[in-house]
């Protein structure tokens, strides 16, 4: 899959000559919603014989507005995001920096300077997707501004078993805020994962019998609420089994930071300094305050029985 990375103004020297279909987006999480939009588009060019292309950004439009106080947590990071849209099959994707100039746009400018501008033969994307402000920039319309140029295909809200309410990214993030990683899991279609450093911890989990990987996460990242979950890990190219508790060991202190201690399951070796990938499977319980350390390890025993039996199923 091809990435050409844009800043605005276009450079049209950087766009390929050729028509194309082009599917286009913010795409956070590659969730159901948006692969249903891009697979549209997928039948679309392999019909038509042309190039399937994602016109997407490198971070969330809302922060050049100031939708968001305190910083903004993705589903999926810039990589992550080109890596689940290259498993469906996209052959380029231009990947737009999304800046106070290019916001600046009217509907229209965007519609011939970039749309045009990439040869786009038809153009994809969901019923609520907008290309400036909601009134003046909605798919509906986006026939107007092509003016017969290209084709307009627009793909209707994505649902669940008869359910009313779509499958989107916002909703998805609340699942995840909340703990409730496997219904996120069934809207985005695969199971979540983040990406860590593994770091030195207070080695307490080895004392206890449990040791733990300590992984420090991008700032940008959205790890699931507080909580104790099933888990694989991805170390060196391979797949291990584990449980993880995001919290702040308040059976240890009240004034302890947030952190994400992995317990592997048969896994003994030291990986301080190591890349790690992890996918969150199921929320098994909140975070307790034990009475001391036997309680604790009593729990963790229970813990790492459900985990063994949830993760089975994903083997």
């Amino acid at each position: 899959m091809q990435v050409i990375k844009i800043h605005h103004p276009l450079e049209k020297r950087l766009i390929p000559a050729g028509p194309i279909v082009l599917a286009m987006g913010f795409f956070d999480g590659v969730h159901r919603g948006h692969q249903a939009v891009i697979k549209c588009a997928r039948k679309i060019a392999r019909e038509k014989g042309l190039p399937l292309v994602v016109l997407t950004y490198d971070h969330a439009p809302g922060i050049v507005y100031r939708q968001y106080k305190g910083g903004f947590k993705y589903l999926s990071t810039v990589d992550r995001k080109l890596e689940l849209l290259n498993d469906l099959d996209v052959d380029r994707v231009y990947l737009i920096s999304f800046t106070s100039s290019f916001a600046s746009l009217s509907p229209q400018q965007f519609v011939d300077e970039y749309l045009v501008g990439f040869h786009a033969q038809t153009v994809v994307a969901g019923f609520d997707h907008t290309y400036g402000k909601e009134d003046i920039a909605s798919m509906k319309l986006l026939p107007k501004y092509a003016a017969g140029r290209f084709e307009v295909i627009t793909v209707p809200k994505f649902t669940e078993n008869g359910s009313q309410e779509k499958i989107g990214s916002r909703e998805i993030r609340k699942l995840i805020d909340t703990g409730n990683v496997e219904a996120a899991n069934q809207a985005l279609g695969y199971p979540y994962q983040t990406t860590g450093l593994v770091v030195h911890g207070l080695a307490r989990g080895r004392t206890l019998g449990f040791p733990t990987i300590n992984v420090e996460h991008p700032e940008k990242e959205r790890i699931p609420g507080i909580g104790v979950y099933a888990v694989k890990v991805k170390l060196d190219k391979k797949w291990y089994d584990g449980m993880a508790s995001v919290g702040h060991n308040i059976t240890f202190g009240d004034a302890n930071q947030l952190t994400v201690e992995i317990n592997l399951f048969d896994f003994q070796q030291m990986v301080y300094g190591e890349e790690v990938v992890v996918r969150w499977y199921q929320y098994l319980r909140g975070e307790e305050k034990f009475t001391g350390a036997d309680a604790l390890v009593a729990q963790m025993k229970q813990d790492e029985q459900n985990s063994r039996r949830i993760l089975e199923k994903y083997k």
